[in-house]
């Protein structure tokens, strides 16, 4: 081959290799421009439905009053984390006064305009509710908060704080859920300083039949047993009435306890939280949503000043209720062990009179009058000193059926059940109240 030829097929070559390293680096650029326009920003399945709902769970603050000695100060579980502060009363001959202190703390989801469910006993026994929400910047704001009605047997209870303004939360069906969906809960587990703190786990299972044992308000023991939702995703204290939700956003449950160790074996588990199905909730619920039930503001609830003021007739006579009444023996094994409640034993009823036509009975057990719970026939007799004839009062008592007298209580009182009644006083003569 000639040195011209060779000349030529070098040339050709050097521009061959010089097209194909162009052709490499415009193939590299495009490939880059093309792989940058393809990325995929990948995000939680669970973050649009968090930014939906995590602002419309709030805390919900429970205040009591509690008695103070000047000498031993003694609080029984003021902040309701089980200690107890003191020495189980005061020095002789110390004065002690009454101070509001901050109880205990939960949660809860706006539901409605102004209006908050969360369970029962987060908000039971309390003298003062409010509401507390924490921005972004850390700064949480109080609203007072009034109890619209509650269900203590499923443990649900609605508030009303006319001045939230939080977007409610849609009301999911708890029916339709299956083991193995997502579960997002939201709460204020330990207080505000850690709200909003959102968990995630599964439906761990449906229907979990879980009882429990409490007492009522007015002393008695009783055993309740609820339907639950379980699930792996982390409850802790302050978490009760906040929200579980579901990935699109809607609220499934409430949760309301946690299990952290066993009393048979003495193990530890973890990841074994109850939510109470949200369609348990919803007849309370929608009774208030669909204004069945009155919408009291909190400022306007009378207190005990008021309702004295209120009260204060100018007598003209003494009006009775017609029954001959006493206290119930604390030490009585029945009272001590709860199987009746707490309140004032009627030993008597005048034929005729006023308690005898609302339907009251010897036997029966007084325990809550004009929403005021009753345990000695003094807190009785002065209520009724409050009045005058033809004032009607509210009266809840407990009977225990084909019991007339106390001596017939055994080591085992039959069931028995609450009945609501008015009684008109009227000004009657020869009755012992």
């Amino acid at each position: 081959m000639s040195i011209r030829i060779r000349r030529v097929l070098g040339s050709i070559a050097l521009c061959l290799c010089c097209v194909m390293i162009g052709s490499a680096m415009t193939s590299t650029v495009d490939g880059a421009a093309q792989a940058e326009q393809q990325t995929v920003v990948v995000t939680s399945p669970f973050t649009a439905a968090i930014e939906e709902v995590r602002g419309s769970v709030i805390g919900v603050n429970n205040y009591q009053m509690y008695r103070q000695s000047s000498g031993y100060p003694y609080y029984s579980d003021p902040f309701g984390f089980g200690f107890d502060f003191g020495f189980g009363g005061s020095s002789g001959g110390s004065s002690s006064v009454e101070k509001e202190m901050l109880s205990s703390t939960g949660s809860g989801v706006v539901v409605g305009n102004g209006i908050v469910l969360t369970n029962f006993h987060v908000v039971e026994d309390a003298s003062r509710l409010s509401i507390s929400v924490t921005d972004d910047s850390g700064k949480t704001t109080e609203y007072a908060a009034s109890l619209v009605t509650y269900d203590e047997n499923v443990d649900v209870a609605v508030l009303y704080a006319p001045k939230l303004t939080l977007k409610p939360v849609k009301l999911g069906d708890s029916d339709t859920l299956r083991v193995g969906d997502w579960a997002i809960c939201i709460g204020n587990p330990l207080s505000a300083e850690l709200s909003n703190t959102v968990t995630v786990g599964i439906v761990s299972a449906l229907n979990r039949g879980i009882e429990s044992n409490s007492t009522d308000k007015y002393g008695r023991r009783q055993t309740t047993v609820n339907s639950m939702i379980q699930t792996d995703a982390a409850i802790n204290n302050g978490n009760s009435g906040g929200g579980m939700f579901s990935v699109t956003g809607e609220l499934m449950g409430i949760p309301t306890l946690k299990y952290s160790g066993s009393i048979y074996s003495g193990a530890t588990v973890e990841g074994i939280g109850m939510c109470i199905p949200i369609n348990a909730a919803k007849p309370l619920l929608e009774d208030v949503l669909n204004n069945k039930v009155e919408l009291v503001p909190p400022e306007e609830i009378e207190t005990d000043d008021e309702q004295t003021a209120d009260n204060d007739h100018d007598l003209t006579g003494k009006p009775r209720m017609g029954i001959t009444m006493t206290g119930l023996n604390p030490n009585h094994s029945a009272v001590r062990n709860g199987d009746v409640p707490n309140g004032v034993y009627v030993t008597e009823v005048d034929q005729n009179g006023p308690a005898d036509k609302a339907g009251i009975q010897a036997g029966d057990i007084i325990v809550d009058v004009d929403d005021v719970i009753i345990t000695e026939p003094s807190q009785l007799q002065e209520i009724i000193g409050q009045h005058k004839a033809g004032d009607v009062l509210k009266i809840k008592f407990y009977r225990v059926p084909g019991i007339e007298n106390s001596n017939q209580w055994g080591d085992e009182v039959p069931e028995g059940e609450y009945i609501d009644t008015e009684v008109t006083l009227e000004v009657v003569d020869a009755i012992s109240q």
